[in-house]
């Protein structure tokens, strides 16, 4: 057997593991990121919603009490 092309099939072999231990881990840390940007982004939509409360919604008078709807 030729020992440069057994050279090379362990080479090929040894650089698709390594490809795909480095891919997986390159998602795991894709995710973290991911979810941290999803915490951060709660926390400055909670704090928008905190510092500019919603008025009331009108229970009486004929502004914005009605809804007319046509289909």
């Amino acid at each position: 057997m030729d020992v440069a092309l057994t050279n090379s099939i362990v080479s090929t072999a040894t650089n698709l593991a390594s490809a795909k231990t480095s891919d997986a881990l390159n998602m795991v840390v894709l995710k973290k990121a991911l979810d941290m940007q999803a915490v951060s982004a709660a926390t400055l939509l909670d704090a928008m919603q905190q510092s500019m409360p919603q008025p009331q919604l009108a229970t009486s008078g004929t502004l914005g009490t009605n809804v007319n709807t046509f289909a």
